[in-house]
């Protein structure tokens, strides 16, 4: 089924729900400690995976079962770990900063598929790896900022996600969709869990409601990634989730004072244009072309 006229409005808005979770973390990590907001935030996540496994025929036994525990366990742990760098970003670089650097990681994907999973990488999409890169040296500034440890913390969010994206790849050639989407939820809950408490704190007053939200807009734009890609091909839908870019830099320079220079706007140009060449090409090797 690949019916685009649903598939891409549905990942437009869920790149929408994924960016009003940023400014929420963004809030929320600036107030409390981030492992705590990510913690309580997973812990929505996946009581919100176990109820939609268990309404799945064969409940969450079938959904559970796998022959590959220990990868979709460190696949679990790495996502969690990611949006903890991801959100520590936002708190330090801002929302736009931190989500134009964090658009490389489709190229990341692109250039340690050969290494991890041993596709073949052609030397057209090896350019379109480069220029993206010069494009992450225009944002973060070379002989400036690159070497500023804050400016780095996106570019190594962007490397975790990369490397659980190859992940999760390798375990589809023997677990569904569903299954790799429970031990995400569950053995993520698990692992911030075992940690969490230790950093434990009051949260006051309305940022309860805050909180809330933020668990709801998690669940919530999962679910909308699910029904994206249920309805259209992942070839389909994917350029648009450059749209969380677009997004989540309006909440920046709307809510939270951010500031866009032209260095940021090169950068993510050539990132993005290498990003949407490279899911091109793969699209035509997966086509015979």
């Amino acid at each position: 089924m690949n019916n685009a006229r649903l598939g891409i409005p549905l990942m437009i808005a869920t790149t929408f729900v994924f960016a009003v979770q940023d400014g929420l973390s963004r809030y929320l990590a600036s107030e409390y400690n981030t492992v705590l907001v990510v913690m309580i935030r997973y812990w929505f996540f996946a009581a919100f995976v176990v109820a939609l496994s268990a309404s799945r025929k064969g409940g969450i036994r079938r959904v559970a079962a796998t022959s590959q525990p220990l990868l979709q366990i460190t696949r679990g742990v790495l996502l969690v770990a990611e949006i903890c760098v991801m959100v520590i970003a936002f708190v330090k670089l801002g929302l736009v900063a931190s989500h134009a650097v964090f658009t490389s990681y489709p190229l990341l994907i692109a250039a340690l598929s050969g290494p991890i999973l041993g596709e073949k990488v052609g030397p057209r999409r090896w350019v379109a790896i480069g220029v993206g890169f010069i494009g992450v040296l225009i944002i973060l500034r070379p002989g400036f900022s690159v070497f500023a440890p804050e400016a780095l913390i996106p570019l190594l969010s962007a490397l975790m996600f990369a490397v659980y994206g190859l992940l999760t790849r390798y375990v589809a050639r023997k677990d569904s969709a569903e299954t790799s989407f429970f031990w995400t939820g569950v053995a993520g809950a698990a692992a911030i869990t075992l940690i969490g408490p230790f950093y434990w704190e009051p949260i006051i007053g309305n940022d309860w409601w805050i909180m809330g939200l933020l668990c709801l807009t998690g669940a919530g734009g999962h679910y909308l990634l699910i029904k994206a890609y249920a309805v259209a091909e992942a070839s389909t839908v994917q350029p648009f989730a450059y749209f969380q870019l677009v997004f989540a830099a309006a909440i920046g320079l709307t809510i939270f004072g951010e500031t866009v220079d032209l260095w940021i706007v090169l950068g993510a140009g050539l990132i993005i244009g290498s990003g949407l060449f490279t899911l091109w090409r793969e699209r035509q090797k997966s086509q015979g072309a």
